[in-house]
């Protein structure tokens, strides 16, 4: 096992996954702490590297393409402080991290993991009900609906309309865009036989973003309602909203296998299970998903 602690947050590796522990220091970003830990299965990794620096280092984590709803959502716009797969290392532990670089490398290469991009996500997303407030609005998901509600910043042209409550089968797709300049960013949804072209300010199935340091938990928001779309590299889904019950259902199995993985592993370590009945074991979870 290789692991790193540092006031950014810690890393741990087991030989299987990748925990992602939010350090608790003051400069740690809303949009980690919220997010909380994150463990990413060996087979949603495609790299691992090391930055060195004059006095503080970065860990840098590759996902394979499709593999994260929240990283699918954002488009990899979030910025540094934001990005949970991202780790400042003090100068004191650049040794200890390039332990870890090499133990996630040698994993890889002996699992053979392939770096080509996947059709299913390999990540649960965010942990629902969960709501955010930024900009003209508060969005909220708890599942199966979204709703957006209207603060008194927000334009009359789209608040004289009241709440939005938008069913997940009513969505096509879902973006976060930070505000970058003096171009003003969002949280939108695209709904299926709707196309709109306005902007976020008059847009009803958006929320405005100014740029302040809420603006990054609406992307929680766009990673829940992401990982419960069809995956964009499985190809267009049905237009029949009865078949989103199928989907939800995968979801929930996928999050237990997940659970399982973890559970394995941690047998492993106790000496429960020996290192043959561990592999054999974790194959049968891997078959599954």
């Amino acid at each position: 096992m290789a692991e790193i602690i540092q006031k950014d947050g810690t890393w741990v590796f087991d030989g299987d996954a990748l925990r992602l522990t939010p350090g608790r220091d003051k400069n740690v970003s809303p949009l980690r702490r919220e997010l909380g830990e994150l463990i990413v299965p060996l087979g949603a990794l495609a790299g691992l590297s090391f930055e060195q620096g004059k006095k503080t280092g970065r860990l840098r984590l590759r996902l394979r393409d499709g593999a994260d709803p929240l990283l699918q959502a954002t488009g990899g716009r979030l910025t540094e402080p934001h990005d949970p797969y991202q780790l400042l290392v003090d100068s004191d532990r650049y040794g200890v991290a390039e332990y870890l670089v090499d133990e996630v490398r040698q994993a890889l290469l002996l699992d053979e993991v392939p770096a080509d991009p996947v059709d299913a996500y390999l990540l649960p997303g965010p942990s629902v009900p969960l709501s955010a407030s930024a900009g003209d609005g508060t969005a909220s998901f708890d599942g199966e609906r979204v709703r957006l509600e209207w603060n008194w910043k927000t334009e009359e042209s789209k608040s004289s309309a009241g709440a939005r409550s938008l069913g997940i089968a009513e969505i096509e797709a879902v973006e976060w865009q930070p505000a970058i300049g003096l171009e003003n960013g969002c949280l939108r949804f695209r709904l299926r036989h709707a196309p709109t072209k306005a902007p976020a300010k008059y847009d009803p199935n958006a929320v405005e973003l100014w740029g302040f340091r809420k603006d990054p938990l609406m992307a929680l928001v766009a990673a829940a309602v992401q990982a419960r779309l069809p995956h964009p590299a499985a190809g267009p889904r049905d237009a029949v909203p009865a078949q989103r019950e199928p989907d939800s259902a995968a979801g929930d199995d996928h999050d237990a296998l997940l659970r399982r993985l973890r559970e394995l592993g941690e047998l492993r370590r106790d000496g429960v299970l020996t290192d043959e009945e561990f592999a054999m074991a974790k194959q049968a979870v891997l078959k599954r998903m």
